[in-house]
């Protein structure tokens, strides 16, 4: 049929809607890698205010670096691991956690300006906007739960808890997924047809993804990756004695907060990955489930080698920056991966107008 203005409107918008949310989604990346270092660095507990306009300046002179690194001094962090340490060496950790708030003050503005924009302009459909507003509202937790994390490590402990780690990385993550989510469903496909149980594998890859994710941050957050140093045995043997890693009371503790069981759990859900990865992709190449689905398939294996590789690699050298971010950037194109391929499994329903077009993919030809 002949389009309206609006539709044509709405045709010339979407380019420009896809940019501005790849440029969100790559800055997010960003985020999470500087984050990465600010962990790695040990910086999380340099700036120990939270304020959220003033907070944009750094300090600007020597005064206001003297009163920085004075309101630094008084937390247990300084007295019992940093003791003596120099303004020079102050400034290093506070660049990379002041960076990474900056960051999250620019995503929320790259975000926010051209949303409102595209509001005004009627340029998304109702969908697409519901989505937005979703994500919109997502945004603020990774802030919120940042400074609970921060707040953690100001008082008793000298480091933040590795909980509030795990949930602040996360979240964080989870709007970057939707991100890649949204983008992809803003294009119309039509929709291969693929057995069940290659839903529900291709599901459950997104799912224990998640869970890893949750885990590799546990060891992070608890420098886990710096003990253990050996591979494929972990302690002495490839399944540690249970005496060592159930120790701590109530049993499910130790999932959280013992740093053997925590690297134990992250390695055994890799080969879980690993395993579940491959049996999804020859499934999908014997049922002849299209060429995206089974070169979306081969790709995550690929990826989910890499990473599983470059862990390891990680801990034998008990975790040099370089690897360790390297990791940690592969994670991200696992979970990219993840999240495609899961969106090219789950059905959509395809518009009243295209269903002319919808041929099922996949069938012998």
């Amino acid at each position: 049929g002949s389009m309206t203005a609006g539709s044509a409107r709405q045709v010339s918008h979407s380019g420009a809607v896809r940019w501005w949310l790849v440029s969100v989604a790559v800055l997010i990346a960003v985020m999470v890698l500087v984050g990465g270092a600010t962990r790695l660095t040990e910086s999380g507990l340099s700036i120990v205010e939270w304020k959220s306009v003033t907070g944009t300046l750094p300090p600007l002179n020597e005064a206001q670096w003297t009163q920085a690194f004075e309101g630094y001094k008084t937390i247990p962090q300084y007295r019992e691991l940093n003791a003596g340490m120099t303004l020079s060496e102050f400034k290093t950790i506070f660049w990379w956690e002041w960076s990474h708030r900056l960051l999250g003050r620019v995503i929320g503005a790259v975000y926010l300006l051209p949303f409102l924009y595209f509001l005004w302009r009627g340029a998304l459909r109702g969908e697409l906007r519901r989505r937005l507003w979703l994500i919109f509202a997502l945004g603020a937790l990774p802030g919120a739960v940042g400074w609970w994390m921060v707040a953690s490590g100001l008082s008793q402990r000298t480091e933040v808890s590795q909980y509030r780690l795990a949930t602040h990385l996360v979240l964080a993550l989870v709007i970057f997924a939707s991100i890649v989510w949204t983008l992809r469903r803003m294009t119309e496909r039509p929709q291969p047809v693929v057995a069940a149980r290659l839903k529900i594998t291709g599901v459950a890859l997104l799912a224990l993804t998640f869970v890893q994710l949750y885990f590799g941050a546990l060891v992070a957050g608890l420098r886990a990756g710096r003990l253990y140093n050996t591979w494929p045995e972990i302690d002495g043997a490839f399944i540690p004695s249970a005496a060592r890693l159930w120790f701590e009371e109530p049993w499910w503790r130790n999932m959280f907060d013992n740093a053997l069981t925590v690297q134990f759990e992250h390695r055994m859900t890799a080969y879980a990955l690993l395993a579940l990865a491959v049996a999804h992709a020859i499934d999908a190449t014997i049922s002849r489930a299209g060429a995206a689905v089974v070169g979306g398939a081969w790709w995550l294996v690929a990826a989910i080698t890499l990473q599983a590789v470059l862990g390891i690699l990680t801990l034998l050298h008990q975790v040099p920056i370089d690897l360790a971010l390297a990791h940690q950037a592969v994670a991200i194109v696992v979970l990219t991966l993840v999240v495609l391929q899961t969106d090219r499994l789950v059905a959509r329903p395809v518009a009243r107008d295209q269903r002319k077009l919808a041929v099922p993919l996949g069938q012998p030809g």
